[in-house]
């Protein structure tokens, strides 16, 4: 299915679930892949937060859910902000009792990768800290079988990650600053997963690599040899569309298919197997504490 102009919940398999009654927020949902994915689940009939930073593009993609039957409201936030983002935290908690799905997909390859207020590179900060900072905020809100879905990139696979080095990323080039984001994004919903579950929560943490967007940031950036490893591990051809990847966001966050699945790593609708760095359950964990340091707040689920 995927590949074809069928919309995201078909290429998922998921056109006939019933997501009426639950409340989904969707990151970066004004554009792209994001927008795909929140008219996607609205489609399904779930209430949809929709995240981004003009207002008029969220005016417009309420209108689309609104259009389909969908309760949805527009929260603005720029995620360079850590004020930005506790207000959108505090708003998401004010307007719902419950959270079922979490939809940390804003991001993005970017050119200027100058230092933020935090002292460290503007793509690590919206990459990663910012949904970090973001989930442990709308922790308490998630409800009993509540998902956490988290948009990486086959771009871990060529990363590394010094965490010594996290306060001086400034100098990387665009291209590697991405992926080393990307690499923390699938470990950060690892580590997760595996406090979620010691501390007996009902709530699953996956990661997804979307795919290649023609004409987007990240194909235009996208090194040569970069594609090669992509046929390889059978993550993407050049072909996928906005579609294509928001289908697996989409699946992810309303598939019975993987229902208890946690800590696992998706592409094209299927589990896949990250790079070994990216499984690295120390590295995992020193990431979670550097990040935690880094936003100046306790450590999520830090009695576990």
């Amino acid at each position: 299915m995927i590949g074809s102009d069928k919309k995201p919940e078909v290429k998922a398999g998921v056109e006939s679930v019933d997501m009426s009654g639950k409340t989904v927020l969707v990151t970066g949902s004004t554009n792209g892949l994001g927008r795909e994915a929140a008219l996607s689940l609205g489609r399904l009939g779930a209430d949809v937060l929709v995240h981004g930073r003009n207002e008029e593009a969220g005016a417009e993609t309420v209108a689309e859910l609104e259009a389909v039957g969908s309760d949805a409201e527009f929260i603005a936030a720029d995620f360079l902000s850590t004020d930005d983002v506790s207000a959108l935290a505090d708003e998401v908690r004010s307007s719902v009792e419950e959270l079922d799905v979490l939809c940390n997909n804003a991001g993005g390859l970017f050119e200027d990768n100058e230092e933020t207020d935090l002292g460290v590179g503007k793509t690590f900060h919206i990459n990663h800290l910012a949904p970090y900072q973001l989930t442990n905020d709308l922790l308490p809100a998630m409800a009993s079988g509540g998902r956490v879905v988290t948009t990486a990139s086959i771009g871990h696979r060529v990363a590394t990650m010094n965490l010594d080095d996290l306060l001086d990323l400034t100098t990387l080039s665009p291209w590697a600053a991405y992926c080393r984001s990307k690499l923390a994004n699938i470990q950060f919903s690892n580590e997760l997963a595996r406090r979620l579950v010691v501390a007996g929560r009902d709530v699953t943490s996956n990661s997804l690599h979307p795919g290649i967007v023609p004409g987007s940031e990240f194909s235009r950036a996208l090194p040569s040899p970069a594609p090669q490893i992509g046929q390889l591990v059978g993550e993407f051809p050049m072909t996928d569309s906005v579609e294509d990847g928001a289908a697996t966001i989409v699946y992810l966050a309303a598939s019975e298919d993987v229902s208890g699945v946690t800590g696992k790593y998706f592409a094209r609708c299927k589990q896949r197997r990250p790079a070994p760095k990216a499984m690295d359950v120390e590295a995992q964990r020193e990431l979670w504490r550097r990040s935690a340091d880094i936003l100046g707040i306790d450590e999520p689920l830090s009695d576990v």
